[in-house]
């Protein structure tokens, strides 16, 4: 059993992010899923993206972390997009970390935008669409490739289709084929870490 710190993405915590959450919960996993937004929700990435435009990635971010400082540090860490931006700094830096798991984002572990080298043991896999202008449009799966090619055992796992939010249950963008199939192999890496 693992326990996992999961962050949503842009349009805030949606049911269907609750509802992801619920499925590995199902499994037997801790599954923590903290409300960055303070109980708002959005309409679209662009209305999300302006409310933590307004709020500050950087104190978005720091909330993730000040919510993990209150758990235990042998945590999976996992975000949506915008999530991963906590989830992914967490692994990196804050010590015991088991893994990360990150959904259609993924920041470089060199140059500018990094947190740093990826650290020795911590498991990570990588899910997004092949064809999703996000993050294959804005450079997110160089990032992810970057750590495939530098992290032993990373995986990058690529679904067909456009969309960003393909996992979450409770917006038309949602892929239920892809999504099993993701929802299967993150349980198998929760198994293994």
């Amino acid at each position: 059993m693992a326990e996992v710190l999961l962050f949503h993405h842009a349009q805030g915590l949606t049911p269907g992010v609750r509802a992801f959450a619920d499925d590995l919960g199902a499994r037997g996993h801790i599954v923590h899923t903290p409300d960055l937004f303070d109980g708002r929700t959005f309409q679209s990435i662009d209305e999300g993206l302006g409310y933590i435009g307004e709020i500050g990635f950087d104190e978005m971010r720091e909330r993730g972390i000040r919510v993990a400082n209150e758990l235990p540090p042998e945590l999976v860490y996992a975000g949506f997009s915008f999530g991963v931006l906590p989830a992914q700094k967490l692994a990196q830096t804050r010590p015991g970390a088991r893994g990360a798991l990150l959904f259609s984002s993924c920041l470089p572990i060199s140059g500018e935008w990094a947190f740093g080298p990826w650290p020795d043991g911590v498991a990570v896999q990588i899910h997004g669409m092949d064809n999703d202008p996000i993050f294959v449009g804005e450079g997110d799966i160089d990032a992810a490739r970057e750590v495939v090619e530098k992290v032993d055992g990373a995986e990058l796992f690529l679904y067909p289709g456009d969309q960003h939010y393909f996992a979450d249950s409770s917006l038309p963008c949602y892929d239920a084929d892809a999504t099993a199939l993701l929802t299967n192999r993150v349980l198998e890496f929760l198994d293994r870490v």
